[in-house]
């Protein structure tokens, strides 16, 4: 196939989308300091800020001394220029959040359920959208993120496969759209993919350039990022690492599958296991009972060899994903794998040196999500802004300068 011709157009959507990506990772900046960081030349610089200056995406923020010359007028991404929305929907229940293009948050609710009639889950997405973007113009709203569990099959519609949940080809997309999301993009990614990327962005991930994010809460799941990009696979079910087996004919999975790293460290998992060495759980939700089950560990034997087995577990399973991806770093989120980092993280790398190879154990560090339980949502939003920086304009319509050569 011959290689596709650039154009006019191409290039100067290329410009534009570097120069405010600059600006939005890196921002506030100069037009001198945006020339040096992207090698674009000082014409191209202020002709293409110019536009975005006039398009409303990038406003003047101060300035700065300039070695005896005039002062330089520092640029940022424009954070009234519009909003977006980032849905996490969990396996208890949903959490949707409002953000500002400084993705600073600006309402948020959450709402608990049952995932498992997935018309409830999107009539709930579609009220939750409505509740945070209440106060806001909604013209401001740019697009919707939702985070979910399982794969999402990307296409014209996205469709999510969620065994766990006993959701088989559900058309989520096509759900949210007829409960009342319309009129603004909307876009649908794998909760484990979503705290990747957000963690790349703003958290533990940022800066470099081969991470595995992974995600432990009621499930279990990783974001395999190469060369700065999220790798989805074939048909978008790369990450599964709950699914992989851990201990051959080991204990029931939800999947169906028995030794799945999720049915020994998802919450789920913890939890059933202290029950079987005939210790009592006091009910309530799983977050409650594992928290309850940490704080039980210096005084019960029980709570302490479950846990010390948990840190065990969830360390020979970094170990697969260090020898199978050699990642420079690997990121440890979800609520449970925060607080089960927070109380046993010595554990857990020892246990990950252990099981891996020593080469490429020495070639990446391990370090705990930075961004909390709001990570799959902050997650979610940044899908909307991620179509944002590629086009560099209004995601919603056509722009004057991005696509009329």
């Amino acid at each position: 196939m011959p290689p596709k011709r650039t154009t006019v157009r191409d290039l100067r959507r290329q410009n534009r989308s570097t120069l405010l990506s600059m600006l939005f990772f890196e921002g506030p900046l100069s037009r001198h300091e945006l020339g040096a960081r992207t090698g674009l030349s000082a014409a191209t610089v202020s002709n293409v800020t110019g536009e975005l200056v006039e398009d409303g995406l990038v406003v003047e923020a101060g300035s700065v001394g300039s070695d005896g010359g005039r002062p330089r007028v520092l640029l940022r991404v424009n954070p009234g220029f519009g909003h977006v929305i980032g849905v996490d929907v969990g396996e208890t229940g949903i959490k949707v959040e409002l953000f500002d293009l400084g993705m600073t948050q600006v309402a948020a609710v959450e709402h608990a359920m049952s995932p498992a009639d997935p018309g409830a889950v999107a009539r709930l997405i579609a009220a939750g959208v409505a509740e945070v973007a209440a106060g806001v113009p909604v013209s401001s709203v740019l697009g919707v993120g939702v985070g979910v569990p399982g794969t999402v099959e990307q296409g014209a519609s996205a469709i999510v496969h969620a065994r766990t949940l006993g959701w088989d080809g559900v058309p989520l997309e096509e759900m949210v759209r007829a409960a009342g999301v319309f009129g603004v993009p909307l876009h649908v990614e794998n909760g484990a993919k979503t705290q990747g990327q957000a963690e790349m962005w703003f958290g533990a991930g940022r800066g470099a350039r081969h991470v595995v994010v992974a995600l432990v809460g009621s499930g279990v799941g990783a974001a395999v990022v190469t060369e700065g990009s999220v790798y989805r696979g074939a048909t978008s079910s790369a990450g599964e690492w709950g699914h992989t087996t851990i201990v051959y004919g080991g204990r029931a999975c939800r999947c169906g599958s028995s030794g799945c790293l999720e049915a020994y460290v998802g919450a789920d998992g913890i939890l059933a296991r202290y029950q079987e060495v005939g210790a009592a759980f006091g009910g309530g939700d799983e977050q409650s009972g594992v928290d309850a089950l940490i704080r039980a560990a210096g005084s019960s034997e029980a709570a302490a060899r479950v846990l010390e087995e948990t840190a065990g577990y969830l360390g020979a399973g970094i170990a697969n994903l260090v020898n199978l991806f050699n990642p420079e770093r690997i990121v440890l989120g979800g609520w449970a794998g925060l607080a089960l980092g927070e109380r046993y993280f010595e554990e857990i790398v020892a246990a990950t040196r252990v099981h891996s190879l020593r080469h490429p154990y020495e070639q990446t560090s391990i370090a705990l999500g930075q961004l909390g339980p709001d990570a799959v949502a902050v997650g979610a939003a940044t899908l909307p802004v991620a179509a944002l920086l590629d086009r560099a304009a209004d995601p919603r319509k056509p722009s004057s300068h991005a696509d009329i050569a």
